[in-house]
């Protein structure tokens, strides 16, 4: 159990999901670009699964971020050129 009461997921499980929840980040990203607790909200997941799912998403290409971080330090990200159609 994580210091805010709440049970991780291990490692298996998140990986397991990355087919589906990468496109659903990917026709997120389509309507606009979005930073990673952005993301978490609307997808009701924690930041670090979505942080998981993203960092794959830019080692393919798929995604990229773009502009400066906010004051947060989050980037936004958008679909990348390699990204499917």
């Amino acid at each position: 159990m994580s210091s805010a009461g709440t049970i991780r997921r291990d490692m298996l499980a998140i990986v397991q999901d990355e087919m589906i929840m990468t496109d659903r980040i990917a026709a997120l990203l389509r309507e606009e670009p979005r930073t990673i607790p952005a993301l978490a909200e609307v997808l009701d997941v924690p930041p670090y699964e979505v942080n998981i799912w993203l960092s794959a998403m830019r080692r393919y290409g798929t995604v990229e971020a773009v502009g400066r971080a906010d004051v947060d330090g989050y980037f936004k990200y958008e679909l990348g050129d390699h990204a499917e159609a």
